[in-house]
């Protein structure tokens, strides 16, 4: 099993873009392709139901080493047992979501600017998510931060910042060079003709 920090490309199963019925057979083809972590995100399904998925996925991502993270719902982080959860800013704080899950599961937390990973690294979050870079479909609501701070945010980073919003095959090069070092992808993936091609040709360029 890898550990957050080895991870280098975050993949997301989102329910915005796969069909429940369709999860299990994304999973697979995110974990074939060489994703380093997978996170399950339901926005609007009932909570029953992302458990249920939930137990589908995990013996996937298992069997391919690669850590599971649920968003949003610690609850159900701690009933499956997966590795890793992933809160926003409006989820509450980070200690009681660890006294949720115990220590054997980390703890990743969504920033949107250079003030909220300072805090998030200050609360002993296990990795951040930094953006969105661009903007996104999948979270049309948020204000795209732009690309300045990323070499900033790691100039003091004290855990995996994993850069997020927008990227895909065309805008990966420039977010690696401003200083990017791990990326979540979420659309440019899950909307591909053949996935596991599509994560193989953002492994190319060097994550």
């Amino acid at each position: 099993m890898k550990t957050i920090s080895e991870a280098r490309l975050y993949g997301i199963v989102d329910a915005g873009y796969v069909a429940l019925a369709d999860m299990v057979a994304m999973t697979r083809a995110l974990v074939e392709g060489g994703v380093d972590v997978l996170q399950l995100r339901a926005k609007n399904v009932p909570l029953a139901e992302v458990e249920k998925i939930a137990r589908e996925l995990l013996p996937v991502t298992r069997d391919g080493g690669v850590p599971f993270v649920i968003n949003d719902h610690a609850q159900i982080a701690a009933a499956v047992g997966s590795e890793g959860v992933h809160i926003g800013q409006e989820d509450g704080d980070l200690d009681t979501v660890r006294q949720m899950v115990g220590a054997q599961c980390f703890v990743g937390r969504s920033t949107h600017s250079v003030a909220q990973a300072k805090a998030a690294m200050a609360e002993g979050a296990d990795y951040i998510g930094f953006g969105p870079l661009y903007a996104t479909g999948t979270k049309p609501d948020y204000v795209p931060i732009g690309l300045e701070d990323i070499r900033e945010v790691h100039r003091f980073a004290t855990c995996p910042v994993f850069c997020i919003g927008g990227i895909n095959e065309r805008t990966l090069p420039e977010v690696l060079a401003a200083g990017a070092r791990r990326v979540v992808i979420v659309s440019a993936l899950l909307q591909a003709a053949d996935v596991r091609q599509a994560v193989r040709e953002i492994l190319d360029y060097g994550l």
